[in-house]
């Protein structure tokens, strides 16, 4: 299964039959399991096999396939579900972290990223350091001999600002320090994470990995020691495990990721250069237009401008009237789904960052974030363009 293609693990990795031998995987909908004898019912609690089970909370033959192929389509050794994208977040950093350690973080971070670190960290006494993600002069500033962990996202949320992966990765290395990526607008797709010198890989399969809109889920990714050791004891034990429904729905979703989101990627770009240059638009952000800063960098690590970008209309006045002229695309907060959906980030997902923070992030009252669905790329170019003709009226 190692020399597969990423489009055959979705397929095919990890998958268990029962004794049915079923095509399609099988949901085993149960909170607990049956010992055959006292004796099995101890040697299980004591040191369980790959294909026994426990309870739920701690794993499920469903939520095994699950792992087991979004490990192997990342590349890594194993993967644990969890209930969403943040519980993926906070039950990474929660469950290495302790009182007195050091993280060091990109500033660009979803909300709730943002508050987890900002926030409940410092709560605990971990202390936390900010630094612009894409200055490699200030990573080099701020990771010291004791940091702990260096957290990212390697394409940020909503400006589109890339981290350099295997740059930040070194700079961790050398200090000794734990390189946690948030690789959510990457997809499995595309990730290098690892290749490029990550040893955690978070996504919230809420977004690209379902791609319908149906369910919240998150998942980590690393070395399997490090998997079944500190996230699996702590997940267990706090309650962010994945539910056996959730990871069924993502375990079919997997099979059809990949040519969903090449198919949104290549609508992306369609409509990225046809809204390039619009008179209605102050900047068009896109990773793969040659206008964008990090270009190089994001064909370097992603090759290609992935399923997002981001349009800024130059005020909240005239963002709300393009947002309230469209017919096809959405105004909502998710990504990564079929659908298309516009979601402006200073009044919503980021709404309670202050003024300065945001404008030192690019957030401006006029930003549109664009998640580009499974639509016609015309029309959903047709629709953003009769939409400004609107807004400028």
């Amino acid at each position: 299964m190692s020399n597969w293609n990423k489009r055959t693990k979705a397929v095919h990795a990890g998958t268990r039959r029962s004794q049915y031998g079923e095509v399609s995987e099988a949901i085993f909908l149960t909170q607990g399991f049956v010992y055959p004898t006292a004796e099995d019912a101890q040697a299980r609690f004591e040191a369980a096999g790959d294909d026994e089970f426990i309870y739920a909370r701690y794993g499920n033959p469903t939520t095994a396939m699950f792992e087991d192929r979004i490990a192997a389509i990342e590349g890594a050794e194993d993967a644990f579900a969890c209930a969403s994208g943040m519980a993926a977040v906070s039950g990474a950093l929660m469950a290495t972290l302790k009182a007195g350690d050091h993280v060091v973080s990109s500033r660009a971070l979803f909300g709730s990223c943002l508050y987890v670190l900002e926030i409940v960290l410092p709560r605990f006494g971990v202390e936390v350091t900010f630094v612009d993600g894409a200055d490699l002069d200030q990573w080099r500033a701020a990771v010291r001999d004791d940091t702990t962990i260096v957290f990212f996202e390697s394409l940020s949320n909503p400006a589109l600002e890339a981290v350099d992966i295997a740059a930040v990765s070194q700079i961790a290395r050398d200090k000794g320090a734990m390189v946690m990526v948030d690789n959510v607008f990457a997809t499995p797709v595309y990730s290098r994470a690892f290749e490029l010198g990550a040893d955690v890989v978070i996504y919230s399969a809420t977004k690209h990995i379902d791609g319908q809109g149906r369910s919240l889920g998150g998942v980590i990714l690393g070395q399997r020691e490090f998997i079944r050791v500190p996230i699996e004891t702590y997940m267990k034990h706090t309650g962010g495990s994945m539910s056996p429904f959730t990871a069924w729905t993502l375990v079919k979703s997997l099979e059809h990721m990949d040519l969903r989101v090449r198919a949104q990627t290549a609508s992306a770009e369609h409509i990225a250069r046809g809204l390039e240059g619009h008179p209605g638009l102050t900047r068009v952000i896109y990773p793969g237009l040659a206008s964008h800063p990090q270009h190089d960098l994001c064909m370097e690590q992603m090759g290609c401008g992935g399923t997002l970008l981001a349009i800024d209309t130059g005020s909240q006045e005239a963002s709300f009237k393009l947002l309230n002229a469209l017919k096809i695309w959405l105004i909502s907060n998710n990504l990564g789904d079929a659908k298309s959906i516009a979601t402006p980030p200073a009044s919503t997902t980021h709404q309670r960052l202050p003024a300065d923070q945001k404008a030192h992030l690019g957030i401006t009252p006029g930003l549109i974030r664009l998640s580009v669905g499974l639509e016609d790329a015309g029309d959903l170019l047709d629709d953003l363009t009769q939409a400004l003709d609107i807004a400028g009226s």
